[in-house]
């Protein structure tokens, strides 16, 4: 019995399925990872680390800098959903998988299909003016030369998490619920070396703990099934 062939049966037996993702689901839609060794913090903005810039400070003083870097490295407006986007939103119109609870900020779960999406860093098709908090999409992100500003005045910001700032407390709490709830959690495409998301797995007390990831990761040992393999390929196999 290969390990597709066991975690499809996995799958087909849990009552209660949440799966855990991170940038590694992604990568078969063209979006790179971060870390990885074509990762965007392996770049630099002249002299400026990618991740530098990816943060709270950085955008506060650096709003320009900010943006160039955004709009290039980590919006994708025409990636679309690979096999394990579709997959799980298929496992959750059958009524097996309970949620999806993911580390990326493209939306290609909910453009997969998915409904119960709770986005720990936030989402880059949402965006809100500083000051007046009107919202704007990512097309106007997207054609706004340099600084996206609002009709106030204000300047607008993604919604997604930066370095340096907290998490959404009620996504966390949501995504907490599910994942304590679970008695299978599918960790995905993630090192689990992102905090305080990668600490959320432990909440975790189920029966069937799978990981699928390139790399090995520091639950490995704790699993109930390890696949060293690309989750888009892994899902696909699962032809369900």
């Amino acid at each position: 019995m290969s390990d597709v062939d066991i975690l499809r049966k996995i799958i087909q037996e849990s009552k209660y399925l949440v799966f855990f993702g991170g940038a590694g689901v992604s990568t078969a839609s063209n979006i790179p990872d971060f870390r990885g060794s074509k990762g965007i913090y392996n770049e630099k903005y002249g002299t400026i680390p990618i991740e530098a810039i990816i943060s709270h400070s950085f955008f506060v003083s650096h709003p320009d800098i900010f943006y160039n870097v955004y709009k290039e490295k980590l919006c994708f407006p025409n990636a679309e959903p690979n096999d394990c986007h579709k997959t799980l939103a298929k496992l959750e119109q059958m009524g097996i998988l309970k949620a999806v609870v993911t580390q990326n900020i493209d939306d290609l779960h909910e453009k997969a299909g998915s409904k119960k999406v709770y986005k720990l860093h936030g989402s880059v098709t949402e965006n809100h003016c500083m000051k007046c908090h009107k919202f704007y999409s990512l097309d106007y992100i997207l054609n706004s030369k340099g600084v996206p500003t609002c009709e106030c005045g204000g300047t607008i910001k993604p919604d997604v998490v930066l370095y340096e700032e907290p998490l959404n407390d009620s996504v966390v709490s949501e995504a907490l619920s599910h994942i304590t709830k679970a008695d299978t959690l599918i960790i995905g495409g993630t090192s689990l070396v992102v905090y305080p998301a990668a600490y959320y797995v432990d909440f975790f007390r189920g029966k069937n703990l799978i990981i699928i990831n390139k790399s090995n990761t520091s639950k490995d040992d704790d699993a109930t099934l390890v696949i060293n393999d690309d989750i888009a390929k892994v899902f696909r196999e699962l032809n369900f």
